[in-house]
């Protein structure tokens, strides 16, 4: 085995090689997704196969007095109905913090939290056992504002306090000619995936239990599994299932649990799979965030101390607060020089659906906050809005406001440039058809009340895990004959994993016929597909046991043609020697050689009490500039053109990195004009495709991107992730473009026509 802590992957990918590293390979399950044949977690099937299902709490906070389950056991066709006593291991779970119960018992901290889960021999009688379910509450207060949630009674044996945490570098006396100041509302968006959440169980021979589940952490799902089921890991085998979406919401587990209980009490396959309604109460959500902001600067615009407060919504479970705020403090100031910061940050338990990752991680809430000042700013000192972000933009050798020097590649100014130089299109909008305005085929704007605005916004997030948490990456490769075979953990959840996996094997091999395995816990952890990981870790395991295999290849290949192995060269499944070439299939015969790595990137520290220390591994940035027509009298918006030039280190596959980009700032369009979570009480009014709005073809802009290459230090081929840039600033680049063109504040997204339309009456 190779561990690659201190012998790592190439930094630069050899001579191109066909659909290798650098190439726009075609995705492996690409195909069959689009021609139907591909099978989702949902498409899966066993003989003798039941069905779950899960009964949830219709309160926000509650007390559970007694729950009756004998009229739903007594129903025909019903096989198990579970409750917390239930369960053989350890009730309570979760991905950081285990403060999370299994199915609720003696209170219920949010609407939708799990009770009790049944197995019956068809959907339908499943739900009506649900429904024959008597539950004896009693509703309590319920503290619903996260404002309320530090002086409110504890909610939770832990308290209602995730994290707290500060920032302080720099004199905090420091005064300058120019200050703003602005108090800002994130709301709380989904990550609205297209498959919903489903898993089929089956119960094992030597007691144990087979999961098959569409998930972002396999290894992660295995240990809260096993626990809760009282079994050693090595008794829980996952595996990776057809994934219809993710950015962050499988991350956590939602039904992993539940369907395993379920099938090893009845010891018969499971299967279980949410409605879209049920998906929205039973997975994870973007943190909405209030923030307050004072921004003090010179006379040119240089900043000179920047003052926060952020406040998230954790909801009721602590999933991945911690986390999430921490990205939020450390990266609240933008990428830009500040010599005197003083931030704090607080996330809260409230009775609200529990919060967790989703795309950009904590940096989303803050940017929408820090480009609304430095737009404000930009307007006092009279300055045009790119060039003050270019007048403070951090580059390699700066310090970050955690005192963190950048000493990798961190092309800031760079994007900002590409992306103002990108031509505008043409035209005000309003004089165009019907379509094209704010409105579109409703025909119900008229061109006289459109007005065109322009945005601009510039991100910054960290790459990887941070502050001390183990990150690895373990990956095999085997060679037979001229065929490689990749086993990883890795979890293709959209990203393209499957297909950087194969062109990383080729490069590095030199052979053309690359297999990627079924992702499971067989092997070692990949760790999670987030914090844009999977390419730098995983790629960087594929990439260092692809090396071994292919040094032993030639060794073996110098053995068997008795040419000295400086002498030869594997690529595209050829072999070449002095003065001929060979194909490997006819050379390597019934060879077989097989590696295994494991990928580790460079210490980080956690942040100290001042929030200070070398938290990250390495950075990434991105610009957007959005172009969006307003029908000012109806408060209607139409994002017209957005134009991005982002941080890509080193681009491995363009088309996927393409497909990142678009589908990173429809993300972003859609928290900035229609995407919210609708909370009354507790309770999601929206929880639907009818109601919860996400961009169609119809309302995604033309996007026109620019990559730039700058090769990161110790990432493998130089490249960074792409995953989540696009949707950091895009969000705060549509809001500008919407201030603009009406002149007004706008200081919550998502924009709602009413914020615009009715503004001041």
């Amino acid at each position: 085995m190779t561990d690659s802590a201190t012998r790592l992957a190439p930094v630069a990918p050899p001579v191109p090689v066909s659909d290798g590293v650098g190439a726009s390979a075609a995705r492996p399950d690409g195909g069959p997704k689009v021609r139907g044949e591909f099978a989702f977690t949902n498409d899966m099937w066993a003989e003798g196969m039941l069905w779950g299902a899960t009964l949830r709490s219709p309160h926000p906070s509650a007390r559970v007095r007694s729950i009756d389950t004998s009229r739903a056991a007594a129903i025909p066709g019903v096989v198990a109905v579970l409750r917390a006593p239930d369960v053989p291991g350890e009730l309570y779970y979760g991905l950081d913090t285990a403060d999370q119960p299994v199915l609720a018992h003696e209170v219920v901290r949010y609407v939708g939290e799990p009770v009790a889960v049944v197995a019956a021999d068809h959907p339908e009688t499943a739900r009506r056992a649900l429904a024959a379910i008597e539950v004896d509450y009693l509703p309590l207060a319920a503290v619903v504002d996260p404002a309320e949630a530090s002086d409110a009674p504890a909610l939770h044996p832990d308290g209602n306090l995730y994290r707290h945490l500060v920032v302080r570098r720099g004199d905090p006396d420091v005064t300058g000619p120019l200050v703003v100041e602005g108090t800002y509302e994130v709301g709380m968006q989904d990550q609205a995936f297209m498959g919903p959440e489903s898993a089929l169980a089956i119960p094992a021979s030597d007691g144990g239990v087979d999961l098959f589940v569409a998930t972002q952490w396999l290894h992660s799902d295995r240990g809260q599994v096993a626990r809760a089921l009282g079994l050693p890991e090595e008794k829980v085998r996952l595996t990776m299932g057809g994934v219809g979406g993710a950015f962050g919401a499988r991350e956590d587990v939602s039904l992993q649990i539940h369907v395993a209980l379920l099938a090893r009490a009845t010891n018969r396959p499971v299967k279980m799979t949410y409605s879209r309604e049920e998906s929205f109460l039973g997975h994870v959500h973007r943190h909405p965030a209030r923030m307050w902001y004072r921004h003090t600067a010179d006379a040119d615009g240089h900043l000179l101390k920047v003052e926060a407060s952020i406040l998230m919504d954790g909801g009721a479970y602590r999933s991945t607060s911690f986390h999430v705020l921490a990205n939020a403090v450390c990266f609240s100031t933008g990428p830009y020089r500040v010599g005197s910061a003083h931030i704090e940050g607080r996330a809260v338990r409230t009775n609200n659906p529990p919060c967790g990752a989703m795309r950009g991680f904590g940096a989303v809430q803050v940017c929408f906050g820090h480009e609304a000042q430095m737009d404000q700013l930009a307007r006092l000192a009279g300055i045009d809005p790119v060039e003050i972000r270019l007048r403070n933009a951090l580059a390699p050798g700066d310090a970050m406001i955690t005192g963190q020097r950048i000493t990798g590649a961190l092309p800031v100014a760079r994007v900002v440039r590409e992306t103002a130089a990108l031509p505008l299109p043409a035209g005000e909008g309003g004089d165009g058809p019907y379509l094209a305005r704010p409105g579109g085929s409703g025909r119900t704007t008229d061109g006289r009340h459109v007005r065109r605005g322009i945005g601009f916004a510039v991100g910054i997030k960290n790459l990887l895990y941070a502050e001390g948490f183990p990150d690895e990456s373990h990956a095999t490769v085997t060679l037979a004959g001229d065929c490689a075979t990749v086993r990883s953990a890795a979890a293709e959840v959209g990203q393209g994993w499957v297909a950087l996996a194969q062109q990383i094997a080729r490069t590095v091999i030199g052979v053309e016929r690359v297999v990627v395995a079924p992702a499971d816990t067989l092997g070692g952890s990949a760790g999670s597909s987030s914090a844009s990981r999977q390419s730098w870790m995983s790629g960087g395991a594929v990439a260092a046991a692809a090396e071994e295999v292919r040094q032993r290849l030639v060794q073996s290949l110098s053995r068997i043609t008795g040419v000295d192995a400086g002498s030869l060269d594997v690529r595209g499944g050829m072999v070449t020697g002095p003065g001929w070439r060979e194909p490997l299939s006819v050379l390597a015969g019934d060879l077989w050689i097989e590696e295994t790595a494991v990928f580790r990137h460079r210490p980080t520290v956690p942040l100290d009490g001042q929030g200070q220390g070398d938290a990250h591994v390495s950075f990434v940035c991105a610009a957007h500039r959005a172009v969006v027509d307003v029908d000012v009298e109806l408060g209607l918006v139409k994002v017209v053109r957005i134009d991005t030039a982002q941080d890509v280190g080193r681009v491995l596959n363009p088309l996927s990195v393409q497909g990142q980009i678009e589908g990173g700032i429809a993300q972003g369009v859609g928290l900035a004009v229609m995407e919210e979570l609708v909370l009354d009480g507790g309770r999601i009014r929206n929880p639907s495709f009818t109601d919860y709005l996400i961009p169609t073809a119809l309302d995604m802009p033309e996007v026109r991107y620019r990559l730039i290459e700058e090769p990161e230090p110790g990432a493998p081929f130089g490249a960074k992730g792409v995953g989540e840039a696009p949707t950091i600033s895009s969000t705060a680049a549509v809001a500008a473009a919407i201030r603009q063109a009406t002149g007004l504040a706008l200081a919550r997204v998502p924009i709602r026509p009413e914020d615009i339309a009715l503004a001041g009456r």
